[in-house]
């Protein structure tokens, strides 16, 4: 189960500073992928998606198949898809970047327009179960902002996944998982379109496919294993642990930590780590490879032990540790905010900056989905009186040609 630590120790440091590396073979497996279905197309996408998503059947499912699948999710499934897309929509709504007009000086205006991305491509894992959340999390928003095509894969569609995907109003569906989804969204094939940008939650492999297309294709974020720190003197210990459980039931790599200035909330919470996970059980085993108890000194040296480690999600039943604006992707503002709960409805996004990342940006957003450019207006007078600032600073960086097309005009 997990360690108890003191977060000044070095033992505290090599855990919250770790960081994993990218297994060297994997990432030649994955580059062999990606290369061989940029070059082969749709032969090469279904080659390795009846190989590795055990596909028996067409890649696409049809909008007639989408509609049956779904009509047979339970009604609950349905209802619950339903309301989280509802309030998912509600948030989206608000993120979204507006036009405006900047009046800069006389004759010199500036405008932002606001533009949605043509095609966004959605993942969706379908690891042990197919995951409707995350499509709901990268689909709704998308359409949202107003984009007209999104194109969703997932190896593993079932009901509730067809449900997710008219409820999010995703254009094509895909029969597709891993390194070579990833390859067909980011490049293209005669079937699978490319798409402008690509979202969502992977695995190992999907996660160094999206590091790998980056350049050509842009991408959410280079997503790393899902981390946790609950930060607290004094919440429930029994609620601290089943959060901290639950999250290491996402993945065996899944960091989750407690950082606490209090040895008794450590002790507390271990023990009810202990009654409720199962030896052996998976999320135990993420605990105690992966997790920790940190107890800090004092709450300022609970806040830089969090701002050290930015995670993807923080808990904390502390005001003034929230009144800081610590460094998380997501912060759960406290006991009755239970992190498994912005997982799917809240309405706030689940896919969130990992690996430091939280450090420079939050969650994925509708604003992820638009383009904002710039259109500066300029009239002659305007140019006039912004003339003798632009020509200067052109000839203190030794660029004559950039003043003389400003002076030619001002003559």
């Amino acid at each position: 189960m997990i360690r108890i630590v003191a977060a000044s120790s070095a033992d505290a440091f090599a855990l919250v500073d770790r960081r994993v590396t990218r297994d060297a073979g994997l990432v030649r497996r994955v580059r062999a992928i990606v290369a061989a279905v940029r070059r082969g197309g749709d032969a090469a996408l279904a080659r390795y998606a009846r190989r590795l998503d055990g596909l028996d059947g067409d890649i696409e499912v049809p909008p007639e198949e989408v509609r049956r699948l779904a009509g047979t999710a339970p009604l609950d499934a349905r209802r619950a898809v339903a309301a989280c897309a509802r309030n998912i929509r509600r948030v989206a709504r608000a993120q979204l970047p507006r036009a405006v007009r900047v009046a800069v000086a006389p004759g010199v205006a500036i405008e932002h327009t606001v533009t949605p991305l043509r095609r966004v491509g959605c993942y969706v894992p379908g690891g042990r179960f197919p995951l409707p959340s995350s499509l709901l999390m990268t689909a709704v928003p998308a359409r949202v902002a107003g984009v007209p095509d999104i194109v969703a894969t997932c190896p593993r569609v079932d009901a509730v996944v067809a449900a997710a995907a008219i409820e999010a109003g995703v254009t094509r569906l895909f029969r597709l998982g891993g390194a070579h989804a990833i390859a067909a969204l980011a490049y293209g094939t005669a079937r699978v379109p490319r798409v402008d940008k690509i979202v969502g939650p992977g695995n190992r492999y999907v996660a160094a496919a999206k590091a790998l297309v980056a350049p050509d294709c842009p991408i959410d974020f280079e997503a790393g294993p899902t981390e946790l720190v609950w930060a607290t003197s004094g919440a429930r210990p029994e609620w601290v642990a089943r959060d901290l459980l639950a999250q290491a039931e996402h993945d065996p790599d899944a960091r989750a930590f407690l950082v606490t200035t209090s040895r008794r909330e450590a002790d507390a919470v271990r023990d009810q780590l202990l009654r409720l996970a199962p030896a052996g059980g998976a999320a135990a085993e993420a605990l105690a490879h992966n997790g920790a108890a940190l107890i800090a000194a004092s709450r300022r040296e609970m806040l830089e032990l969090v701002n050290r480690i930015a995670p993807e999600h923080l808990a904390t039943d502390d005001e003034w540790l929230i009144a800081q604006r610590p460094a998380a992707g997501t912060i759960f503002a406290g006991t009755w905010a239970p992190p498994a709960a912005g997982d799917y409805a809240t309405g706030s996004n689940h896919v969130l900056p990992t690996a430091g990342a939280a450090r420079f940006r939050g969650g994925l957003n509708a604003a992820d989905f638009v383009r904002v450019v710039a259109v500066q207006r300029v009239s002659r007078a305007g140019l006039r009186g912004i003339a003798g600032p632009a020509v200067a600073m052109a000839r203190v960086e030794g660029l004559t040609a950039h003043a003389a097309s400003i002076e030619a005009r001002v003559r």
